[in-house]
């Protein structure tokens, strides 16, 4: 495709802001920030996943009651044997109180290590969700802003229009009084101008609808619109705007997989070290003892329904995503075919237009000096003076569908739009 250019009427020094500071304020307005906070939440997801497989460890604090006197501390029975015949404290006690350090460490969780690598795809699917949702946002500031610069264009012709029919207005004046032309075709002439003032205000009302959906992305009001031009082109590929849901899906089959994983082995380290304190119950002075200890725990699920349930709610998961991604993916084959076959249409539409504006010109020239000569009715000449400003507003309008086209292409495909766009 041709490098194609906005080509505007306005002059260069009305223009307030530039294209790259509205995109540089889209980044840093509320709307990206919310994705920015989407990209934070699926960082402490990732740390979360990983923290699993380091060790935790707590205080304990711990008060128990008995019916019947209890040991505050495992006892050998060669010692028990010992305790029988000492008439002293016993280590029993009807209430203990027990304080310490407890730890626990997983050996072997292998579903670990998949949620944790799940989270680090889902990272990479809200990050290029992030992109996309910039090249929309992106998108439509250059859409509104070409419509902005059309109906700038269509304002100024509508005036020279209104410019054209007063002086035409002033010698028809002259020829009423002189009795030369009925009075009738002033009425005419100033039901046109009344029209003319009604699409100026409809103007006016559509401007600042799209200042204002400028402002909600930016944060920028805008005066004029920005001067901008093509510069590059879109570049087709695998519809790379459908990236987010693809690094989802990635992520939804290592979720299939951790569910399965649930009913894997398990190997978990523990350990504790704990104080603790009694009145023994024979004399009630009180008692203090201390012991630890460490293990492993090896636990084989053998009836788990509740991982049987989640490896089918995950599949499921899974599979609507995919239908989801194939309806998606045909809707853009679909989309990008007929845009690209318009932009075809569209740069022949372009010189069919700009050749029907030097035709009514013509037209209309004509139609003024036959008006003026009493050879033609003012409903007649005011026929050429519409067709004049219609033929210019489909020229701009073309042009704005040529760059709202493009846009869509390009968000399609997710390109650069500042390298399509400047």
């Amino acid at each position: 495709m041709k490098k194609s250019f906005l080509f505007l009427i306005i002059p260069w020094f009305l223009y307030g802001y530039t294209l790259p500071e509205l995109f540089n304020a889209l980044k840093s307005h509320a709307q990206t920030k919310v994705d920015e906070i989407g990209i934070k939440q699926s960082k402490i997801s990732t740390s979360m996943a990983y923290a699993k497989l380091y060790p935790t460890i707590n205080l304990v604090g711990k008060y128990d009651n008995y019916s019947t006197p209890s040991s505050i501390l495992p006892l050998a029975p060669n010692t028990l044997v010992g305790l029988v015949f000492d008439k002293g404290s016993q280590p029993f006690s009807y209430n203990i109180y027990k304080g310490g350090i407890d730890i626990s460490m997983p050996i072997f969780v292998k579903s670990l290590y998949t949620l944790a690598h799940k989270a680090k795809i889902m990272q990479t699917s809200i990050r290029a969700k992030k992109r996309i949702n910039i090249l929309q946002n992106e998108a439509v500031i250059v859409s509104a802003n070409a419509n902005l610069i059309y109906l700038q264009v269509l304002k100024k012709a509508i005036i020279t229009k209104q410019n054209s029919l007063q002086k035409t207005k002033k010698v028809v004046e002259i020829a009423v009084n002189n009795g030369r032309l009925a009075e009738s075709n002033l009425y005419s002439i100033d039901d046109s101008l009344n029209q003319i003032q009604m699409q100026l205000n409809s103007i006016t009302i559509k401007k600042q609808k799209l200042i204002s959906q400028i402002q909600t992305l930016t944060g920028i009001q805008l005066k004029q619109p920005v001067f901008m031009k093509q510069i590059g082109v879109f570049h087709t590929n695998e519809f790379n705007s459908l990236m987010p849901l693809r690094k989802e899906i990635s992520a939804q089959r290592l979720g299939v997989k951790a569910n399965k994983e649930t009913l894997y082995p398990t190997i978990v380290a523990h350990g504790s070290y704990m104080y603790n304190y009694g009145a023994a119950y024979n004399t009630h002075a009180g008692l203090y003892s201390q012991f630890g200890d460490v293990g492993v725990v090896i636990n084989i699920p053998l009836l788990s329904m509740s991982s049987y349930m989640g490896i089918k709610k995950a599949k499921m998961k899974l599979l609507l995503s995919q239908e989801k991604l194939d309806v998606l993916r045909s809707e853009l084959k679909s989309k990008a075919i007929m845009l690209k076959a318009s932009l075809t249409l569209l740069d022949n539409s372009l010189k069919l237009d700009k050749k029907n504006i030097k035709n009514k010109k013509r037209l209309l020239k004509i139609a003024t000096v036959s008006y003026l000569n009493g050879r033609m009715s003012v409903l007649n000449y005011l026929k050429y003076e519409n067709d004049v400003v219609a033929a210019k507003a489909v020229l701009f309008q073309t042009k704005t569908q040529k760059i709202e086209t493009v846009m869509q292409l390009a968000v399609i495909y997710a390109n650069n739009i500042e390298g399509i766009i400047k």
